[in-house]
């Protein structure tokens, strides 16, 4: 019980510390509107594209909104040492990291959202599958919160976070299909592209949308769950490894 006290009290710190700043409330909104006009200015694509373009921009918005945020919580705290002072909290390594990741994974959630809402007030939507697509969009959010914390642990100042972060998300724009299919990759990139958990994702967002899954959804939902378990995992051994004495 004391342990879940814990849990409770670090996740609702960290909301109330990081997530309900105006800032981020407002880069939850700005993110997905500046990439959507930028789409459609540069492509000249009208309102009947949109929800092609719907899967892509609600996984762009989780992905960038949660990984930003954990690289600063996680790489801030441990810079100014208040980390450690949570070690002796007591709770275990595992319920303490979900605790920080808990409120990235709401974050992106909440990110993730606001991409569909817009989108059903300009087209229509009556064929998405909204189970799915939820479930799909909470699977994205914990794999990018937990690929977020791989990458903080794995470095020590916030801008090395946001560096390495970026070497992990600017190929996926590309390699995920966000904008464009896979099928219209290079035959030497394919390979790469399954290689991404985002790519299964997307794909699951997609058939929710449209029925255009090129994955069944059964398979991209474990190999989504396996990408988290592992990033996750490895995440508690680089901590137990380098940051506990």
């Amino acid at each position: 019980m004391k342990g879940w006290i814990a849990f409770w009290n670090i996740f609702i710190k960290d909301i109330r510390t990081y997530y309900l700043k105006p800032p981020n409330i407002s880069w939850g909104l700005i993110f997905p509107l500046s990439w959507t006009g930028m789409f459609f200015i540069r492509s000249g694509v009208g309102l009947e594209s949109i929800p092609d373009l719907l899967p892509g921009l609600t996984a762009l918005s989780v992905l960038f909104g949660t990984t930003s945020m954990l690289a600063v919580t996680i790489t801030f705290e441990k810079r100014n040492r208040t980390f450690e002072r949570l070690l002796l909290a007591p709770i275990s390594l595992e319920l303490l990291m979900l605790a920080k990741t808990a409120g990235a994974i709401l974050f992106g959630i909440a990110n993730g959202l606001v991409p569909p809402i817009l989108a059903g007030l300009a087209a229509d939507l009556s064929g998405l599958n909204l189970p799915v697509f939820f479930l799909g969009l909470v699977m994205i959010a914990i794999v990018s919160a937990f690929l977020g914390l791989f990458v903080a642990v794995a470095v020590q100042e916030v801008f090395e976070a946001q560096t390495l972060s970026n070497f992990f998300r600017f190929p996926m724009l590309f390699l995920c299909g966000f904008f464009f299919p896979i099928e219209r990759l290079p035959l030497i990139l394919r390979p790469l592209s399954y290689l991404l958990p985002m790519t299964y994702g997307v794909d699951i967002l997609r058939g929710a949308v449209s029925g255009g899954n090129k994955i069944a959804f059964p398979l991209s939902f474990l190999i989504l769950g396996a990408y988290c378990l592992g990033l996750f995992l490895r995440s508690i051994g680089t901590i137990r490894q380098k940051w506990i004495i």
